[in-house]
């Protein structure tokens, strides 16, 4: 049978200091060797995941942008996308600028990927994100709304006080083209408000990625909100000790917190080629 491994990161995979620990790297290399087809689903861009998993040696296709593209780790080629219509994006556009909320924005601009945010719009929570991602060339500020919005729109993202993006989120959430997830930040206080595409998830994006590459069984770990969907589709799921209670309560099994290398020290206790 031919199984597909799975790791949300954030929270997961990564330490609480954002990194791949030496001793997860080692044991999932020498399980990769062996034969294991291991892979990564993540909200994180694939610049940005490439950096923080740096060591593992994983040639599986990854999901990032919680679903929105897979991507071969090795070329960067993208094999799977799913953007915004012109129309979605347009709506999009209005319910923030409605509502005086001006998230990053993340889109192909003349064929480049781009963040891009309104200048004077920062908040301390998107600031703390900016400059965790120093040197990122994909961050670029404009000076006016109607700019905000332009190119192909594939991921918003709002940051700030949990009241003020509840209520934008009743807005979306009646629309059934658009998957929200409001959720608070690991280890900080402001909240994150995710828009995306309703096709883009990690569910949606592991099960295409399950028929593209032939794949018979899925076992996934995660810790968050946004980890419930693919944990529902998968054929085991196990939640770290760190994870929220609602994914402990959907698991297969709790297994060693991301800080214990829960994820690794299960792999090398359960992996058979």
């Amino acid at each position: 049978m031919k199984t597909l491994y799975v790791s949300d990161l954030d929270g997961t995979l990564l330490s609480r200091d954002a990194h791949v620990s030496d001793f997860s790297k080692v044991a999932i290399n020498q399980l990769v060797k062996r034969g294991m087809s291991f892979s990564y689903a993540t909200a994180r861009s694939l610049t940005s995941a490439s950096i923080v998993s740096n060591g593992i040696a994983t040639t599986t296709p990854v999901i990032i942008y919680n679903g929105v593209f897979i991507i071969d780790p090795g070329t960067c080629k993208i094999l799977n996308s799913t953007m915004f219509s012109g129309q979605e994006a347009a709506k999009a556009a209005s319910i923030f600028t409605e509502n005086q909320i001006y998230p990053l924005v993340y889109a192909f601009v003349d064929g480049k990927e781009c963040v891009t945010w309104l200048k004077g719009s920062e908040n301390a929570g998107m600031l703390h994100y900016m400059n965790s991602r120093s040197g990122d060339k994909r961050f670029r500020s404009v000076n006016h709304v109607m700019d905000l919005f332009e190119g192909e729109i594939f991921y918003l993202t709002a940051i700030g006080e949990r009241s003020q993006l509840e209520s934008i989120n009743e807005q979306f959430s009646i629309d059934q083209n658009y998957r929200c997830i409001l959720q608070r930040e690991l280890n900080r206080e402001e909240y994150w408000f995710e828009v995306m595409p309703q096709q883009a998830s990690k569910a949606e994006a592991i099960v295409r990625l399950k028929q593209l590459l032939g794949f018979d069984k899925v076992i996934a770990f995660g810790d968050g909100l946004n980890d419930l969907p693919m944990f529902e589709i998968s054929d085991e799921a196990y939640a770290v000790d760190n994870a929220v209670l609602e994914l402990k309560k959907q698991a297969t099994g709790v297994i060693a917190s991301n800080d214990q290398d829960g994820v690794a020290r299960w792999l090398l206790a359960n992996f058979k080629p």
